[in-house]
């Protein structure tokens, strides 16, 4: 019984102080939309995709064995790892006159094997759409020569190139303002629960039997 009368005390306490609540979670939301509207700066993200080959001696020949197979995979997570190299970065930045630096680019490129298969996505995120989609279409250029220098081995053939991006993957603004709208309640919340544990004053009757252990037998009402 204890137990429910606690819980009815907390909800009257949030229905008191709603309008707090409320009014942190809307100002956390205007803050949020307004940062992520006009400070952020969209990011947009251009991605190809590259299927590696295998060489046979008889080109009537098809790669149809299992052991074929996990090859050819093998060699395309080593080509990813290529593909990020400082070679083909490098050449990167320098065939398109970036004003960026290896970590740079590197930061923004990457680079995932799609799971039991040869093909490889190749992902570049900037804050230029057309940059972007220059990046990510140069770097298979570049990496389709250094990789037969480096590894002697067939290369790859790209399988859909780069468009530019239409509208950046970030920030999600809705996304951004739900959170933040979202982290105003909980933050509210815990500090409305914050002040009422730490306040000592009576403000009932049944505060004087629960904190001092006295009896009440009267109340003066207030006229």
């Amino acid at each position: 019984m204890e137990e429910t009368i606690d819980l009815r005390e907390y909800f009257f306490i949030l229905k008191k102080k709603m309008w707090l609540i409320v009014l942190a979670a809307v100002i956390c939301g205007v803050i949020s939309g307004l940062v992520s509207f006009y400070v952020l700066k969209p990011v947009y993200e251009a991605n190809t995709t590259l299927i590696v080959n295998k060489e046979v001696d008889d080109k009537e020949t098809q790669m149809t064995t299992t052991d074929d197979l996990n090859y050819v995979q093998k060699l395309a997570l080593t080509y990813g790892e290529i593909i990020k190299s400082r070679t083909v970065i490098t050449s990167t930045i320098n065939k398109l006159n970036l004003d960026m630096t290896y970590e740079e680019l590197s930061g923004l490129v990457s680079v995932t094997n799609v799971a039991d298969t040869q093909i490889i996505k190749i992902s570049v995120q900037n804050k230029n759409p057309q940059i972007a989609s220059k990046i990510c279409n140069t770097i298979p250029e570049i990496f389709s020569t250094e990789v037969q220098r480096i590894v002697k081995a067939s290369g790859t053939e790209v399988i859909d190139k780069a468009t530019i991006p239409a509208n950046p993957i970030k920030p999600n603004k809705k996304m951004n303002v739900l959170i933040a709208m979202v982290l105003g309640v909980m933050v509210s919340v815990f500090i409305i629960f914050l002040r009422e544990a730490l306040n000592t004053k009576i403000k009932e009757p049944k505060d004087i039997e629960e904190k001092l252990g006295i009896p009440v037998f009267g109340v003066v009402p207030k006229f």
